[in-house]
């Protein structure tokens, strides 16, 4: 990939061309994306959105940022936990800003319904509509893969953080054994595109999903970028031996 290309898929495109063909991709999967993450997943995409939960530890009172939140799982997630923190001790609610590049992801959320804590908007993960340094946390799972400049996304996150604010990023990742990454390649690329077939009837963009995952940095990689977007205490957590990745940083 040249300096004056993204990446979408196995393709190389022109930067400018990107953010349309992703918002292509969610405008024809919003209504089922969730469905599809279960078949995909076997479920386990959800044990893995809970232990970034309790890795972010939300708390009545923040102010947390869900960037590419989608339907709002990891919102639903983090509204829940700050709300029983604030039961047992009390203190203010949590305010908590789903934001997605894609219109039709925010009403598919939207329609869901929502907890009382979350609020919902349409914005770019490398311009986010947001003053500097307003956030406690910052969160992004399975989004900045289809982010057309991954480093400005990351030092936006790290802009809108306040010192000591917290990062995570659930992201699939590397797996660390060749039988592993082999029998996961068999999985995604004979399956996951059939299974995309079969419920939404859309191959294609389950098959641009697939290879977007094969074209992200592995997690050395990621947790070099994190670093060098300003972040302090980059760490990151293998899940299902490396099949997806929790990486965290502070800003401090």
């Amino acid at each position: 990939m040249s300096e004056q290309s993204a990446t979408f898929g196995f393709r190389d495109v022109d930067p400018a061309e990107k953010p349309g063909l992703v918002r292509g991709v969610f405008d024809r999967v919003a209504g089922r994306y969730d469905l599809m993450n279960d078949l995909m997943s076997a479920g386990v995409h959800r044990l893995w959105k809970d232990a970034v939960a309790a890795r972010l530890n939300p708390q009545p009172g923040e102010v947390i940022i869900d960037c590419a939140g989608g339907t709002g799982d990891m919102a639903r997630r983090f509204a829940r936990m700050a709300r029983a923190a604030q039961l047992r001790r009390g203190g203010a609610d949590a305010a908590i800003h789903v934001i997605d590049y894609n219109g039709e992801m925010i009403a598919a959320g939207r329609a869901r319904g929502g907890e009382p804590e979350i609020s919902w908007g349409v914005g770019d993960a490398q311009r986010l509509p947001l003053p500097d340094a307003c956030a406690n946390a910052y969160c992004i799972a399975f989004g900045i893969r289809n982010v057309t400049d991954i480093p400005a996304a990351l030092r936006e996150a790290r802009r809108v953080l306040k010192p000591g604010g917290r990062f995570v990023c659930l992201e699939f990742s590397r797996p660390v054994s060749e039988g592993l990454r082999n029998a996961y390649d068999l999985w995604s690329f004979k399956a996951i595109p059939a299974i995309g077939e079969w419920v939404v009837k859309d191959r294609e963009s389950y098959q641009y999903l697939v290879e977007s995952i094969r074209r992200f940095p592995d997690q050395q990689t990621f947790a070099r970028m994190m670093r060098e977007a300003g972040f302090s205490r980059v760490t990151w957590t293998n899940f299902t031996g490396g099949v997806a990745a929790l990486h965290q940083g502070w800003a401090i």
